[in-house]
């Protein structure tokens, strides 16, 4: 894992791009200027270097992440790839958002749990590919071996069993659950078998959204666990006219209102539209 000034560092990059690109600057000019403007200690300045050479070289930023595994993680270039995608619907300002908040989130001491949460809300907010964004996911220094295996297993499950009950099985709440109905049905208490990956909390909110749309389980989770909640796209906005174009479309409006009164009167008189009849002055 990274030092805490590389994610910040990180964060502050994925936000100036989105910006500066919203803003109709070029990525390549927009990177090199934030490597300017990054901290010159950290590593970023030199993972910059290599995407503009790589942008330029195949147009790609997902190709240069790829290429530096050991700086950005598999789960963010996962998310580049997937805006870069000429046939998909990902755009790449909610990539970039749903990246700076990532990085904002381990800035500030991620846990596996709210990662794990943040990563699978993204991929399920944004339709994207649960197999390949699983295992993008669990390929993670955060998640040990116990993590991985979980993952997959949720890669393989993910559709078919609901999620809050692969969580809850996983925590302290159900063995406690299962603990008291041995106890009343004179069973032996076997324990717990298999490793606990979540808290209390997490098992009792899981046990609360059983059977519901799991965008409820990621909203309980970040109400009462102030785990991170995943960026969603702005709705496109209408672009403000200039004074030029709303004069233009006023005179439009006006020509269209007197051709209808003249309609309405007895029919519009064509021929002075004729260019034999035009006047030498108004003759283009």
């Amino acid at each position: 894992m990274l030092d805490r000034e590389e994610y910040i560092e990180q964060a502050y990059l994925f936000r100036v791009l989105a910006e500066r690109i919203a803003g109709g600057v070029a990525a390549q000019e927009a990177l090199r200027a934030i490597g300017e403007e990054v901290l010159a200690t950290s590593k970023l300045p030199m993972a910059i270097d290599y995407m503009v050479g790589e942008l330029k070289l195949v147009g790609t930023l997902s190709t240069a992440m790829a290429r530096l595994p050991h700086y950005f993680s598999a789960f963010q270039t996962f998310v580049m790839h997937e805006a870069e995608e000429e046939s998909g619907r990902f755009d790449v300002r909610t990539a970039l958002a749903v990246l700076e908040r990532e990085a904002t989130y381990r800035a500030e001491g991620a846990t596996p749990q709210g990662l794990f949460f943040y990563r699978l809300e993204s991929l399920s907010r944004n339709r994207l590919d649960y197999a390949r964004g699983l295992l993008a996911v669990a390929d993670d220094p955060l998640f040990d071996g116990n993590w991985k295996e979980w993952i997959g297993t949720v890669s393989r499950q993910v559709g078919l069993v609901d999620l809050a009950d692969l969580v809850s099985v996983r925590s302290p709440e159900y063995w406690r659950l299962e603990k008291r109905d041995a106890l009343l049905a004179g069973r032996p208490d076997t324990g717990p078998d298999r490793v606990i990956l979540f808290g209390e909390r997490e098992g009792r909110i899981a046990r609360a959204n059983r059977g519901k749309d799991p965008i409820y389980f990621f909203a309980a989770l970040q109400r009462q666990l102030g785990y991170p909640a995943v960026p969603r796209p702005a709705p496109a906005g209408v672009a403000a006219e200039s004074p030029a174009a709303l004069a233009r479309r006023l005179e439009r409006l006006e020509m269209r209102v007197k051709l209808l009164e003249e309609e309405a009167r007895g029919g519009i008189d064509l021929s002075r539209f004729d260019p034999k009849n035009l006047s030498p002055d108004s003759a283009p």
